[in-house]
């Protein structure tokens, strides 16, 4: 039997990747999605890369795009970045790339520049990193960036009433499209949870691994997850993102 897996946010967090792999015993036949933000944060950003590109090799891998991905590429291709980057933990991935070769920073740029905005599955799942903001979905947005940059879907489906009805006039539509939606980008220590969250039809797997939390990967069928130790604990002597 083949399962789908979907991991949220690694930000460079390779020894939690490999522990949450581990742990949920995921094979060969099994599908991977990644909701992105495979680097920043901790110091084996290129580590992920290298372990990712590998991995597809074995398996059917599908890699979704972060704004974080997005920052460190425009970095690798043009040698400039935004201010903010660094102050979101781009320092620690400038910092790991001084010892990457040109020949791993061309391979690097091939995996990032290949990442999806998001993958859409047979049974009308959706997997995007952060969320979308046309009310008629994802084949409608204006601006593809919010793909990886948007919170207000996540801020929508928190706020709703739970009582409320989808036939009510004032259900939001967005969350009418897809029968789920996974999502990375928010993370749930922000609601002071370390687990995957659902909230109307949307599952944020990012349980903030980028700073106190741990990584995890959840079975799309079951919903049974895995997680890996807090992150602060497999590199204690590192402070991710502030």
């Amino acid at each position: 039997m083949t399962n789908k897996f979907v991991i949220g946010d690694i930000h460079g967090g390779l020894r939690a990747l490999h522990q949450v792999l581990e742990r949920s015993q995921v094979t060969r036949e099994d599908t991977l999605i990644f909701l992105g933000d495979f680097v920043d944060g901790w110091s084996e950003s290129p580590q992920v890369l290298d372990f990712l590109i590998e991995l597809n090799k074995k398996q059917t891998c599908i890699f979704i795009r972060g704004n974080h991905d997005d920052l460190l590429l425009n970095y690798l291709k043009t040698n400039s970045y935004h201010q903010e980057w660094i102050k979101h933990g781009g320092q620690s991935t400038i910092d790991c790339y001084q010892k990457v070769s040109t020949v791993e920073r061309k391979r690097h740029i091939e995996f990032l520049e290949g990442l999806k905005d998001y993958y859409l599955d047979d049974q009308n799942r959706l997997f995007i990193h952060a969320g979308f903001t046309n009310m008629n979905g994802i084949d409608f947005e204006y601006f593809p960036k919010l793909f990886y940059w948007d919170r207000t879907l996540w801020e929508t489906a928190l706020s709703l009433n739970p009582t409320l009805s989808k036939d009510s006039i004032f259900y939001p539509r967005r969350l009418k499209l897809y029968n789920e939606i996974y999502i990375g980008h928010t993370p749930t220590t922000r609601i002071n949870e370390t687990i995957p969250t659902n909230k109307a039809c949307i599952w944020n797997i990012d349980t903030g691994a980028a700073f106190v939390g741990p990584l995890t990967i959840l079975n799309v069928d079951t919903k049974e997850y895995w997680q890996s130790e807090p992150l602060p604990q497999l590199y204690p002597n590192e402070k991710g993102r502030n």
